[in-house]
């Protein structure tokens, strides 16, 4: 019988596992979807057409390390390696960072990272949305428009005051005007260079003006 205040063995290796699944929850930093795609090494638009569970081996505590395989049916790729991505591998769970996604043939833009062995891993904190909820700006973006904005950054403002330092910085500010990372900044703008090299805002409705001076901030 244990005394007030202390726990049995079972329960304190219980509450030790619990507070380690805590401790290994996925946590991502938002990012603009520019920034996905400049930072990604593969950006396809695919449906998912199959999946499976593989085991690569055992962590040090002997338990099985799985990850999910996706098979993909790649529609079109906007950045990646000069051949076709057929299959993306996440870990087997969302405390891992592990993407679920539906096998239906549902197609998603996704976004990833290429392994040495030409492999793409991609987790939750990669841009993967169902392509039908992307506005026409984002999609015109992957397509195009991210791709000229790469040379920019985008600074997120997660509570005022906030600026940019740099000229080169375009100012995220969906948060503090819509408490949401999805506001109008990442679905319809984009941030490109402008002659002198500094960076700004442009909406994603039209496409930018080739002097980039003629700049409708949002």
């Amino acid at each position: 019988m244990s005394r007030p205040g202390t726990f049995s063995a079972p329960l304190l290796v219980f509450l030790l596992w619990r507070l380690g699944d805590v401790a290994d929850a996925c946590s991502c930093s938002p990012l603009h979807p520019q920034q996905a795609y400049c930072n990604a090494d593969v950006v396809i638009r695919a449906k998912v057409v199959g999946q499976q569970v593989l085991v690569s081996g055992n962590d040090s505590y002997g338990n099985a390390i799985k990850k999910i395989q996706y098979d993909v049916k790649q529609i079109k790729m906007f950045k990646g390696p000069d051949q076709e991505i057929t299959a993306i591998f996440t870990p087997h769970i969302s405390a891992m960072c592990g993407v679920s996604l539906e096998s239906n043939g549902k197609e998603y833009l996704i976004t990833g990272k290429l392994k040495s062995d030409g492999t793409v891993d991609v987790i939750m904190c990669d841009f993967i949305k169902p392509w039908t909820s992307l506005t026409t700006a984002q999609k015109k973006g992957f397509e195009t428009r991210y791709d000229m904005g790469c040379g920019c950054r985008i600074v997120r403002c997660p509570s005022v005051p906030c600026s940019v330092q740099d000229p080169a910085e375009c100012l995220w500010t969906d948060w503090i005007t819509e408490s949401s990372v999805q506001g109008p900044q990442a679905q319809h703008f984009f941030c490109i260079k402008r002659n002198d090299n500094s960076c700004a805002w442009y909406r994603g409705s039209a496409a930018p003006k080739h002097d980039f001076m003629d700049i409708e901030d949002p």
